[in-house]
């Protein structure tokens, strides 16, 4: 009996020996590398669900540890806190933030991440965003999240591939990029609305062609994603429409072009003789960067309002043929100091040895229209020093310049540094006020009827005809002027 209870004793005590050793090994050590990075499943967490009605959809993502030791996330927290339509779950632990999360070496945890949407709320982002921030060793990081927040049509990075028709039953939202592949067309019918968002492009590529139909009772509207009032007026929201080199037989009738970066970019011609765009009763306005912006292209404009954009509102580079009727060419710009004029003609460009390249600019004509603003000097003509083709011709228009105009090649009965009496410039209503206004009745019939549309009412629908002569620019000047048309 001894012996056993001996025996008992010393396993006992060796059980003893075997706890309190392991009690006493040291721990894994924390990795506190300010340079450490967590490695993620995937940079972005997308929904793709379309809600018709308010509901909710779940995502999953990994967080992994890539160091041997563990290491201490010191926060994890939404970056738009409790506003956020969104929500985390880490390890049962639901919420907009947590601190202190250990991840064992090698080791990864899993986030579920919740959305609730209510596509009912008519102003809310038609496009959520959010994102889930980690700090590690004082080191930031995030995973993007990204859902649909209203019912509408999305694209996300996609190619046409068949001839597309945008309806107007709801908004068309555009994230990353929509392409319009060859040989296609995509027609978007009156009252549609064109939603993009930040940096977004609407692209069409070689031998592909746009159609956009609208009306004057309901234009096409693109702009950006974000519905909310503070954004109404912001430039700079969205990035383009590319009209790709060698796109074909594109055009633009009642549209409402604005806040974006470039309205529209009509790039090199192809083969077609055809202009690459052809765009009438359109107002572009309110762009960070520029209105249109045609490179060695072919273009024709008519009935059309390009103003208040960050730099040039109309920017004609790398030669080109173009035409330009009743367009009232407006910057009266007021975000930031403009350096530069509403204007830009110019016939050459660097290549990426530094040496010039120069482009004919065959035709660039500019008849009963107004380019005028707050600068001193609204034109500028950038010809190459060695020459190459220059062609421009000022014909019945009102023109903000200290150019000499005395050249009656370039400058036919124009009318220099004259008040337009622009009803409110700085909101893009350029509709002459008063009969004292510089441009009433000084445009010639015979350019009002050459254009390739008709061009016998304004952009207002008022008629130009009924008079002694057109009036310059976009509209003409009624005492009664109507609600200026903006959506």
């Amino acid at each position: 009996m001894n012996h056993l209870s001996g025996i008992y004793t010393g396993a006992v005590a060796l059980l003893i020996i075997v706890f309190l050793s392991a009690s006493c090994t040291k721990e894994e050590p924390i990795d506190k590398d300010p340079g450490l990075k967590l490695e993620f499943s995937g940079d972005t967490v997308f929904f793709d669900t379309v809600f018709t009605s308010v509901g909710t959809a779940t995502q999953i993502f990994k967080v992994f540890n890539p160091s041997k030791d563990r290491i201490i996330i010191s926060s994890i927290e939404l970056a738009r806190g409790e506003a956020s339509p969104f929500r985390f779950n880490i390890d049962g632990i639901a919420s907009t933030r947590i601190t202190d999360l250990e991840i064992a070496g090698n080791d990864s945890v899993f986030v579920f991440v919740k959305v609730t949407i209510d596509p009912g709320q008519a102003n809310a982002p038609l496009v959520q965003n959010d994102s889930i921030v980690f700090i590690t060793n004082n080191n930031r990081q995030d995973v993007k999240l990204l859902a649909w927040g209203q019912d509408a049509y999305f694209y996300r990075n996609g190619i046409i591939g068949s001839d597309y028709i945008f309806t107007a039953d709801k908004p068309h939202v555009i994230y990353g990029f929509l392409a319009v592949d060859s040989l296609y067309t995509l027609t978007i019918e009156a009252g549609a609305r064109v939603c993009l968002h930040a940096g977004a492009i609407l692209l069409v590529y070689r031998d592909a062609t746009l159609k956009v139909n609208g009306t004057a009772e309901n234009p096409v509207i693109f702009e950006g994603d974000r519905l909310e009032d503070y954004f109404r007026d912001i430039p700079g929201q969205w990035g383009r429409i590319w009209l790709y080199a060698g796109s074909i037989d594109n055009e633009i009738n009642y549209a409402i072009i604005r806040n974006g970066e470039v309205g529209i970019h009509a790039d090199t011609t192809g083969n077609s003789l055809n202009p690459t765009l052809r765009i009438s009763n359109s107002l572009i306005y309110n762009m960070s960067e520029t209105g249109i912006l045609g490179q060695g292209t072919r273009l024709k404009a008519a009935n059309c309002v390009i103003g208040n954009c960050g730099s040039q509102s109309v920017t004609l580079s790398l030669g080109g043929d173009y035409d330009f009727r009743h367009c009232t060419i407006g910057n009266f710009w007021n975000r930031s100091y403009r350096k530069v004029p509403a204007l830009l003609l110019n016939n050459y460009y660097y290549d990426t040895s530094n040496t010039v390249q120069v482009r004919d600019l065959t035709r660039a004509y500019f008849g009963n229209c107004v380019i005028y603003g707050e600068k001193d000097e609204e034109i500028a003509l950038d010809q190459d020093a060695e020459g190459g083709i220059f062609n421009y011709r000022f014909d019945h228009c009102l023109l903000k310049t200290e150019l000499n105009t005395s050249s009656e090649l370039n400058y036919i009965n124009c009318i220099k540094n004259e008040d337009p009496w622009f009803k409110d410039p700085y909101i893009s209503s350029f509709q002459p006020d008063t009969l004292i206004s510089a441009v009433v009745d000084k445009g010639s019939a015979q350019i009002t009827s050459g254009a390739f549309i008709n061009l016998n009412t304004d952009l207002d629908g008022n008629s130009r005809i009924s008079d002694t002569a057109p009036d310059l620019g976009a509209y003409e000047f009624k005492e009664a002027v109507p609600a200026r048309r903006r959506r």
